[in-house]
């Protein structure tokens, strides 16, 4: 962590996170980086109880370049955030995805996996972004956002699993496991100290 930088004292950081000059780390932040980082640029923000996790099953790490804000209740799993962009409330980011500069993520606003946006781009509050290129979809249109997460592979890039779009239990069953085991790596953490 850069001695400049601020880490609130309820804020959790976890495994290799690494929080550049003039940061900030706000209250109830969780920065998980097991089996992977997450790195803060310089001047970042993150807000109260954001979420950065890397994820260990697909080697995602979450990187946040310089400039960046992630807004409170906002989730960051396994991506890529350019300079400048700015992840608004509860605005969500989802593995291997890459907001580029400049960029803006909305109130409620969801960027699928694999997901690129172009630099200065603007995802509308509750809408979904999904591909490369970019298509960004409505509420309305469910049944054209399950085709597109579909192509995506949604479960390969979170979670290392390759099932068949129509097999939905056998899909998350795998998720669970997945996830399962990755998530058994904090039990590793048992007799870890709280610094400062």
């Amino acid at each position: 962590m850069d001695p400049t930088a601020w880490v609130a004292p309820t804020a959790t950081l976890v495994g290799d996170v690494r929080v550049g000059p003039h940061a900030r780390v706000l209250y109830g932040a969780v920065l998980d980086a097991e089996g992977a980082r997450v790195e803060v640029g310089a001047h970042s923000i993150v807000s109260e109880h954001a979420v950065l996790r890397a994820t260990a099953v697909t080697d995602a790490p979450v990187t946040l370049a310089d400039h960046v804000f992630v807004g409170p209740h906002a989730t960051v799993l396994g991506a890529d955030v350019r300079r400048c962009a700015y992840l608004a409330a509860n605005a969500t980011v989802l593995h291997l995805a890459v907001i580029g500069a400049g960029s803006c993520v909305a109130v409620g606003a969801l960027v699928h996996a694999r997901t690129v946006l172009p630099d200065e781009f603007f995802v509308p509050p509750h809408t979904t972004a999904v591909g490369d290129p970019v298509t960004v979809f409505s509420p309305d249109r469910g049944d054209e956002l399950a085709a597109a997460i579909a192509a995506v592979d949604f479960a390969g890039a979170a979670f290392g699993v390759h099932t068949e779009w129509t097999d939905q239990t056998d899909r998350y069953r795998q998720a669970a496991e997945a996830r399962s085991a990755e998530y058994a790596a904090h039990a590793a953490h048992a007799d870890d100290e709280v610094v400062g």
